[in-house]
């Protein structure tokens, strides 16, 4: 049987758990939900959570990840000395494989968009009405979101050091630095300081409580927790590492390209005459129109739409290595043959999603597309109900004497740490999910 692989270096691990949690919700998520609700407000609501709230359930998966050494079913199973949290491990399998399912398919218009960009054949008059073409397009799709999975599976079947590590340790950099230089040219636009004073000068006026419950909602999206997908990476890292301080670089690397994502959109949204308030399709519909009006705008898109690809095939192997990590348990010779046997069936379940914008346009669940009704019962229900279970198994399950071992951190920040994720973390959650099944019934 093959030995079970290590992160070779903490900054390897750092780096793919913050490709991880930075993918779609740092960068499509978090422009357009800031720029529909509040922006500084929202902004300022959002770091707020992700450090009060979203830190510590990070830490928690990294906590019963390190400590049980394999799989979510396997480690839970090893820590809950006979009672049955292991379904928890289950619960993150089911929610990583629908997560993938609709994820690639976004994936794949960024490959749609990225091609036509290197073709220079993004320069049309009605963006809105190219996005609606190729979403509506089945070959597109499909084939757009095959080649992602490909991608993706290409990269989790070479493992944890050939394949994970690797990738993230030249992706997440690139990203960083095609962002700051985005970011530069965004800024130099004449009039893009109303876009930089709608990010960071507060309009009190514009806090609501609503404000606040989307905010905490998008920390948890961002931070990816609740899917045991930081867990399962967890499990790899050696017991020498500080789980403290790497939980804190991943929270703080998520914050500064969630606001690099701002700085790149909102100085040239403002600057060109278009609002902050387009929704989803802010990336997709309005940021091709926009490098459309500027010098070199087409160097631009294919540098934008090149981030973006590297940001959701980070999030994407993470979702794969969930259900690859769990599918095989302990066999770990079996990893490549798992990685293309659910990469594949990942990519069946996902062509309704695929095909929703479509030819499935008229199936309607809850009043949505199959793509909306994949997205929230993860989105919405699975990663809340992930999230306040790991809190609360972090926290009652586990032992003070063993989570202040296993974090090695001074005893005043192991005692805020044990709040936080018993008492703070599980009724902001509960909030969250209690404010959506009441928008529901409503």
């Amino acid at each position: 049987m093959a030995p079970r692989e290590q992160w070779t270096s903490k900054i390897g691990f750092i780096l793919a758990a913050a490709g991880s949690a930075i993918g779609l919700g740092a960068i499509w998520k978090f422009p357009y939900m800031a720029g529909t609700n509040g922006g500084s407000v929202f902004v300022l609501l959002f770091i707020i959570s992700t450090i009060a709230i979203g830190l510590p359930i990070l830490l928690a998966e990294f906590v019963v990840g390190r400590m049980g050494q394999a799989d979510a079913v396997t480690s839970l199973k090893r820590l809950a000395k006979g009672k049955k949290w292991f379904f928890l491990g289950w619960l993150g399998f089911a929610f990583a494989f629908i997560v993938l399912s609709f994820y690639s398919v976004v994936g794949g218009w960024i490959l749609s968009y990225l091609v036509r960009a290197l073709a220079l054949n993004l320069n049309v008059v009605d963006h809105s009405i190219l996005f609606e073409s190729i979403t509506a397009n089945p070959v597109e799709v499909l084939l757009a979101q095959a080649v992602f999975m490909l991608l993706t599976i290409w990269i989790v079947q070479g493992g944890i050091k050939a394949g994970i590590e690797r990738a993230s340790t030249w992706m997440m950099p690139l990203l960083f630095i095609f962002f700051i230089i985005l970011a530069i040219r965004s800024l130099t636009l004449e009039g893009a300081m109303e876009g930089v004073r709608f990010l960071f000068i507060p309009d009190w006026s514009l806090l609501t409580g609503e404000t606040f419950i989307l905010a905490l909602g998008q920390a948890f999206f961002s931070l990816s927790v609740g899917v045991t997908g930081m867990m399962t990476y967890a499990s790899y890292l050696p017991k020498e590492e500080r789980l403290g301080s790497s939980a804190l670089n991943v929270t703080i690397l998520n914050i500064i390209i969630s606001i690099l994502a701002g700085l790149v959109i909102f100085p040239a949204v403002f600057a060109l005459g278009h609002s902050p308030a387009e929704g989803p399709g802010l990336i997709f519909v309005v940021l091709p129109a926009i490098f459309g009006q500027i010098p070199f705008g087409n160097i631009f898109m294919i540098v934008f739409f090149i981030l973006m690809l590297f940001a959701t095939l980070t999030s994407s192997i993470s979702m794969l290595e969930i259900v690859v990590s769990t599918g095989i348990r302990a066999k770990y010779d079996r990893r490549k043959r798992a990685a293309w046997v659910f990469g594949i069936l990942i990519f069946i379940i996902g062509i309704p999603s695929a095909l929703s914008f479509g030819v499935l346009s008229e199936v309607t669940i809850f009043g949505g597309t199959i793509f909306d009704f994949a997205d929230l019962i993860t989105s919405r229900i699975g990663m809340p109900i992930g999230a306040l279970l790991i809190s609360l198994f972090a926290g009652f399950v586990l032992t003070k004497a063993q989570t202040s071992e296993e974090l090695d951190m001074h005893p005043k920040l192991t005692i805020l740490w044990r709040f936080l994720i018993r008492f703070a973390a599980p009724i902001a959650i509960l909030i969250i999910f209690g404010t959506w099944i009441f928008e529901v019934i409503n």
